[in-house]
């Protein structure tokens, strides 16, 4: 059974802030001390962190929460809590993070010690200190400690290699890992003898050195989630050349051309994309005698379909090759090695380029108008509303409402916000009942 794990749901939340509290100095020869309530101490976030040793997405498969601590709650004397410390979480490189409701990619973990903040924790609440005006220097209003973010997501690994080798299963992939690079990758004459991919390093003669994996063999419909499916492909997308290895000997008495064109139309149908990556067709098991047969007609079908089909994309180059005699490999890692750097300072140049050109610059009345409305207000039945919303809820949750002076301020606060003329638009009389979340009152103008 494989042990490689390249997906998982998993549920994050950050700790809440600490409360403010309500608290007045009374020390001998002070009697008239005032307010002293502190504020409470930030919620701990979480945070993902690129750990070089990890490989795989195991240790999400055991645990599936996470959950930072809350800040501390303010004490009397005006002292703070204490901020709670962050949650750092380790993820291999390669790892991609995504809301699952949404789907939106939060952060791409590929350098060693990258850190992404995945849950924000809350602010710690304010005491009453910081409310204290001179009309009114002995407030008794504090704030609840704001609520950590809370989420859901999916972690997809991607494999960081510079080169991948694709194709059908059983054309020779783990044996060329296996020769160029030393790795012992399981090898076998079955289909799917790898199940992950498999990494090695690639030392050239030229003393270049790169990143070369043995990704899971492919089958028709892989695009459509057959067989291996997304297993493979998602990991094709990191690698900067694809080296396009084909079964040149026709040993299992498929035509090596039509491998090649399946191939493609599965890199397609997940990413069209990938068709535009540098590409270098490795002609394996040129030791069998109808290989140079079957090599010239494949030259020959392969001109014609690039021009119908992919006539912007320069034409891959041939690399005869014998995994089992172990002929023609050196000069295909050299190349596969020239092709790489080529790539490299292409990115590198698209990057810069991108740096200047894509800046954006955001007005206010566009960052508000893109913003979520306060609240959403909904009649539920007859004299009976209900109010919603992350902004709404939010100061809800952090108005300490044992007190008076702080459950008219978030009176105060819903006005301003239109929430009454909204009620009374809708129809809300004297008495009506408005609910938020769990808690209920009545409405009056």
């Amino acid at each position: 059974m494989s042990t490689f794990y390249d997906y998982a749901k998993i549920w994050v939340k950050a700790g809440k802030g600490g409360d403010g509290i309500v608290a007045f100095l009374r020390e001998k020869y002070r009697p008239d001390g005032g307010p002293a309530g502190g504020d409470g101490g930030h919620g701990g976030s979480v945070i993902f962190k690129v750990d070089e040793g990890l490989r795989t997405l195991i240790d999400f498969r055991y645990n599936r929460h996470y959950k930072a601590k809350p800040g501390q709650n303010g004490m009397p004397k005006s002292k703070y809590g204490k901020a709670a410390e962050d949650l750092v979480v380790m993820v291999p490189p390669g790892t991609v993070v995504r809301d699952f409701d949404t789907k939106t990619v939060i952060a791409d973990m590929v350098e060693a010690g990258q850190e992404a903040v995945v849950a924000r924790g809350g602010r710690g609440g304010r005491g009453n200190k910081k409310f204290a005006t001179q009309n009114n220097p002995a407030p008794e209003i504090a704030e609840n400690g704001e609520p950590g973010e809370e989420r859901t997501l999916e972690l997809e690994l991607r494999v960081l290699a510079d080169a991948g080798l694709v194709g059908f299963p059983s054309v020779g992939k783990s044996t060329i890992l296996s020769i160029v690079t030393g790795a012992q990758p399981k090898i076998g004459d079955y289909h799917f003898t790898t199940l992950s991919p498999n990494l090695g390093v690639v030392e050239t003669k030229e003393h270049d050195s790169f990143v070369l994996a043995d990704l899971p063999g492919l089958i028709e419909g892989a695009a459509n989630g057959v067989g291996l499916g997304f297993q493979f492909l998602r990991h094709v997308e990191r690698t900067k050349v694809i080296l396009h290895v084909v079964d040149m000997g026709g040993v299992e008495n498929r035509d090596p051309f039509e491998d090649y064109v399946a191939i493609n139309e599965e890199l397609k149908g997940y990413d069209p994309e990938l068709l535009k990556r540098p590409t270098i067709i490795v002609a394996n098991k040129m030791d069998v005698p109808e290989a140079e047969l079957y090599i010239e007609e494949f030259r020959q079908k392969l001109v014609t379909y690039h021009d119908d089909y992919m006539p912007e994309q320069p034409l891959p180059e041939i690399f005869p090759i014998s995994a089992y005699t172990r002929q023609g490999l050196d000069p295909l890692m050299t190349k596969t090695a020239e092709l790489i750097r080529a790539e490299e300072e292409r990115l590198a140049a698209v990057s810069e380029e991108n740096k200047e050109t894509t800046q954006a610059v955001y007005t206010l009345e566009e960052k508000q108008s893109e913003s979520e409305p306060y609240f959403h207000l909904e009649k539920a039945d007859e004299g009976f509303f209900i109010l919603s919303g992350a902004a709404i809820e939010r100061d809800f949750k952090m108005a300490n409402l044992d007190y008076r002076e702080s459950a008219m301020r978030f009176a105060r606060r819903m006005r301003y916000q239109g929430v009454d003329d909204a009620l009374i638009a809708a129809g809300a009389e004297d008495g009506d009942i408005v609910q938020i979340l769990d808690y209920q009152f009545e409405f009056y103008r």
